[in-house]
């Protein structure tokens, strides 16, 4: 499956690519960029940035994974999963692929609530993240890396073992809640708040652990 999950990324990678490339001839010389929380239109930039931005960044992000796993010291290797790694990998580069289609859609004049649409896209990631992240184990690239965590492999476990339950149950509440009739500034509000919380929390909750374990002597 790791070898799948690297295929998928360089999938993602290349059509982003050939989606800008596809898209270009057919977009005004300025487009919109970026919306307010209100979700409107409050920056503008040129179709050639519009179209390159997003597929640079994703090619940097792709490279950069690539080469996290060579990077890593002993003892923190990514090794023992690796599957999982490239599955989080794959999971983000989607995200950044999926928010350059919504706004290259909205770019060609399609109708579309862009804010809404990328808060479900981020709602999906995170839903999707917290599904594996209990198999993550002790590295520094990825998870819940507080001092408490590295320091301790049954902190570690523990802790995203915690923050997959959150970061799983952000995804399932927040994606039917931006079905409603809501206003998307409170949507915005609302979905940004409890991500925050469904990554601060288990920090929190790492050191509070760590202290627990450490004065019961079982560290």
């Amino acid at each position: 499956m790791t070898r799948i999950y690297f295929i998928l990324c360089l999938a993602v990678t290349v059509g982003a690519v050939i989606l800008s490339a596809v898209v270009f001839p057919n977009l005004p010389p300025k487009v919109p960029i970026h919306w307010n929380i209100h979700g409107q239109v409050d920056g503008y930039g040129t179709s050639g940035f519009a179209t390159t931005l997003m597929p640079c960044i994703i090619i940097a992000l792709m490279l950069l994974f690539a080469v996290l796993p060579w990077l890593s010291p002993k003892q923190f290797e990514i090794n023992d999963f690796r599957e999982t790694y490239w599955f989080l990998t794959f999971v983000i580069l989607s995200l950044m692929a999926y928010i350059h289609g919504v706004t290259l859609w909205a770019a060609l004049g399609h109708k579309i609530d862009v804010l809404r649409a990328i808060l479900a896209g981020l709602l999906m990631m995170f839903g999707l993240m917290g599904n594996v992240l209990g198999k993550v184990r002790r590295n520094f690239w990825v998870g819940i890396r507080t001092p408490w965590t590295l320091a301790n492999d049954r902190v570690w476990n523990d802790t995203h073992r915690l923050a997959a339950r959150l970061f799983v149950g952000v995804g399932l509440l927040g994606v039917p809640l931006l079905l409603l009739p809501v206003p998307v500034e409170l949507l915005f509000i609302i979905v940004i708040t409890t991500i925050l919380a469904a990554a601060i929390i288990p920090a929190g909750y790492s050191a509070v652990h760590y202290k627990k374990l450490q004065a019961q002597g079982q560290l």
